[in-house]
């Protein structure tokens, strides 16, 4: 079966508050989607939409070829869903947790072990310890075993690795690519700007508008300023004094350094330096850096709140 999902200018609006506003989106068959932004980017409703948990107000969105509104028992069939917050049954065990899911959807552990096998292997020895008694990377885990026991076409995880460790993310992502050779759509929705490399496509969100859509590399390739990263023994007043530089075209925190761009083309980081020594900084380091998604997502989303 097709396994594409479409969107056509979807917006939804809580009130006032527009959380998606004219969205649009093609994801392909058997695609590893990334859907990148920060809290209340609109990720979140957008995946409630897919569900059939919420009506849009506008747009069409459709799943294997089935529209959302008028198809919704059908497709809540075809999804496999794991939400941002753990929601299994925490006093219950796993394997009760897992024979729940798998009579929800009139099917059995057994007949659908093929798909879930390697990741089943790593909580299989804790199959009788509760739910709520698991670690972050373990009851990841068993979500996500309980979102794919029906066998869905489509996989959907909202912020699936917020509140794990790094060593549990990466193994996640390792699981997440061998289901992806099942052949599953598989969409992930992530505040993590360094999870948008392991995605073949992915989609830039901010204030439920789409800001860009590529691959992870295309992306960066469009970055079109000279980026430098500035080190100091004060980034905060530095950064201060570098946001009253005429020449400024953006400076951002980049956890112990600065990434600053120029207005100009014609940059030379010795004038800068020197701005800088006049305000009394001694040993800043300025040097030009390669972007990364979190740049573009920077560069991208102040293009869009000066549009606004």
């Amino acid at each position: 079966m097709d396994s594409h999902i479409s969107i056509e200018n979807l917006s939804k609006s809580y009130g006032e508050v527009l959380a998606l506003q004219g969205v649009s989106l093609e994801i392909k068959s058997g695609e590893l989607f990334g859907l990148i932004g920060p809290d209340g980017a609109g990720k979140t409703t957008l995946f409630r939409i897919l569900t059939t948990l919420l009506l849009p107000n506008t747009g069409n969105v459709s799943l294997c070829g089935y529209e959302v509104v008028k198809d919704y028992k059908y497709i809540r069939n075809l999804l496999g869903y794991m939400p941002g917050r753990f929601s299994l049954y925490q006093d219950l065990s796993v394997m009760e947790n897992l024979n729940f899911f798998a009579t929800v959807f009139n099917t059995r552990i057994e007949d659908n072990m093929d798909m879930i096998h390697d990741i089943w292997v790593q909580i299989e020895p804790f199959k009788d310890r509760l739910a709520g008694k698991l670690s972050g990377g373990m009851k990841q885990k068993l979500a996500l075993c309980c979102a794919l026991i029906h066998q869905p076409k489509i996989l959907l995880l909202d912020e699936p690795t917020t509140g794990v460790d790094a060593v549990s993310r990466s193994e996640f992502w390792q699981m997440l690519k061998g289901l992806k050779a099942k052949g599953i759509t598989i969409v992930v929705a992530t505040p993590y700007m360094d999870e948008a490399n392991l995605c073949e496509r992915v989609a830039l969100i901010q204030d439920g508008k789409i800001l860009q859509v590529d691959t992870p590399e295309g992306i960066v390739n469009q970055y079109e300023k000279d980026l430098y990263a500035i080190h100091s023994l004060d980034m905060y007043q530095v950064m201060l004094d570098i946001r009253e530089y005429p020449s400024v075209h953006s400076v951002f925190t980049f956890g112990q350094v600065l990434h600053y761009t120029d207005k100009r083309d014609a940059f030379e980081i010795a004038e800068l330096q020197e701005y800088l020594a006049n305000k009394g900084h001694e040993s800043v380091k300025i040097e030009k850096i390669q972007a990364v998604i979190e740049d573009c997502f920077m560069a991208l989303s102040q293009e869009n709140k000066m549009e606004q």
